[in-house]
């Protein structure tokens, strides 16, 4: 009996990831309000009644989608808490952070989401901020964090560490997202990138070493 519900159990889980993935491709296709629950349900496999079983509404299967993909976010968290802390390599290890950021944050999907969250921050705000909150603030607080004890070591020269965190992620990702925000598409090269990463750290040592 027991190796019965384990079974169950474990049908009921994978339908339950084939509706958040189907609804996440929908959403991003349609928007929130170009979709509805039967496109959800055709297109995981699932009578839209097995949609209603795991999701009472189509406003609870989108917030879970949402605060869901910020924790694809932790090993990026974890690359601005253990970046290393030697005066010689600094600019080397602050450009491949800086490159490494870049990767992660202009993600086609990652674009294509954030697009939809402010589409929808008027009827949803309160999801727009817990987003926000538990995504890039959080990392800009471990950004902030990590200045802090580069600066306690005399590497840099901070007075207001979140500031800081904020200026070299404003040059990091000010062309490139701003330009995939405006235009729908993530237009720039793997070389582009690279050039973003490089050209912002410097400005960023020029400013704070």
């Amino acid at each position: 009996m027991k190796k019965k519900v384990s079974t169950m159990d474990g049908r009921s889980a994978r339908k339950h990831t084939a509706i958040l993935e189907a609804a996440t491709s929908v959403f991003l296709d349609k928007g929130y309000s170009g979709t509805s629950m039967d496109d959800i349900a055709k297109l995981a496999a699932v009578s839209k009644q097995t949609v209603y079983k795991h999701f009472s509404d189509k406003e609870k299967l989108f917030a879970e989608i949402v605060l869901a993909t910020t924790d694809r976010l932790d090993a990026t968290i974890d690359l601005l808490a253990d970046l290393p802390t030697d005066d010689a390599g600094l600019e080397e290890n602050l450009t491949r952070l800086a490159r490494q950021l870049l990767t992660s944050l202009t993600d086609p999907q990652v674009i294509q989401l954030r697009r939809l969250i402010i589409a929808n921050a008027d009827v949803f705000p309160d999801l727009g901020n817990e987003w926000y909150e538990r995504g890039f603030e959080r990392g800009l607080a471990t950004l902030a964090a990590t200045f802090q004890r580069l600066a306690d070591q005399g590497l840099l020269r901070i007075d207001d560490t979140l500031l800081a965190a904020n200026h070299f992620s404003g040059l990091l990702l000010w062309i490139p997202v701003n330009r995939a925000m405006f235009t729908g598409s993530t237009r720039h090269t793997d070389a582009d990138l690279d050039r973003y990463a490089a050209a912002g750290t410097r400005a960023f040592l020029a400013a704070y070493r």
